[in-house]
């Protein structure tokens, strides 16, 4: 039986004795094969345009807006908005990747995000009034409950003006940041109850509420231009839920009516009165 150093010692080699033969043989090249694929990827890296497919590509937003086409929203004004706006920016970091899913999301202080199908039904209801369509835009638009800014960034993109009011001051200073980051026009923000409107700024051409009561305050109305429409959610007539409500200022011979209709179900945050 030979001893263990007629063998000689085989393992551990070091480096630069890998692969050399018996006898004085010529050393082959190592075999590195993750040297290979780095090299690889450096390769399709310099090959390859990149494709844009995080949370910042528009090809992430159209995505959600051709889902949003086939569940019925139907104006193209509103869905080339959504595609305009990234909504990831306007949500908390643990929740970017459900940004484009169409769900409402919590923004803090017992508020959310409203989902993107009703802010876009919201919006193409206030397009279709006669005024909006003469005009072909929102014109002068007061929002109640401006939130984290997400809607409001969506209504600048059709609206002249938009005047947004938020009754908690973390979120106003919150919407100011967000909308500040995405460098959105057009919008003036305001700290106050929205339960008042703004009469300063009055008439608005179309009023949008992110909240709901059990009745339109009368301010909103007094606020709304003739010829303008509102679009709010409200206590349904059943006192069960929530519904759409739309009301068109009309004027005849001098004299103001407001014709209101019904729309589908919501559900929205409970409309409250005075600052937090």
């Amino acid at each position: 039986m030979n001893s263990p150093g007629a063998r000689g010692k085989r393992f551990p080699l070091a480096l630069d004795k890998v692969g050399a033969r018996a006898g004085g043989g010529v050393a082959r090249e190592v075999l590195m094969p993750q040297r290979h694929l780095q090299q690889a990827a450096a390769d399709a890296a310099r090959l390859t345009t990149p494709s844009g497919l995080g949370l910042d590509s528009a090809g992430v937003r159209q995505r959600m807006v051709q889902r949003l086409r086939l569940d019925g929203l139907r104006d193209e004004r509103v869905l080339a908005a959504l595609a305009q706006v990234p909504r990831h920016e306007f949500v908390d970091t643990a929740l970017a990747t459900q940004a484009y899913e169409d769900t409402s999301l919590p923004i803090g202080h017992g508020q959310t995000i409203s989902k993107p199908s009703v802010v876009g039904r919201m919006i193409e209801l206030m397009l279709a009034a006669p005024g909006a369509q003469q005009r072909g835009h929102l014109g002068k638009t007061l929002e109640i409950g401006t939130g984290c800014g997400y809607q409001a960034a969506v209504l600048a993109q059709l609206a002249r003006q938009v005047v947004s009011i938020e009754r908690l001051r973390p979120l106003h200073d919150k919407a100011r940041v967000n909308l500040a980051a995405i460098k959105a026009l057009h919008i003036r923000l305001l700290y106050g109850d929205g339960m008042l409107g703004h009469a300063p700024a009055a008439p608005y051409d179309s009023i949008i509420a992110a909240a709901g009561g059990d009745d339109l305050p009368a301010a909103w109305l007094a606020q709304l231009a003739p010829g303008g429409r509102l679009v709010a959610p409200m206590t349904a007539p059943s006192g069960r839920g929530q519904v759409l409500v739309v009301v068109d200022h009309l004027v005849e011979a001098g004299v103001s009516q407001f014709i209101r209709s019904l729309q589908e179900s919501v559900l929205f945050v409970p409309l409250k009165s005075g600052v937090l």
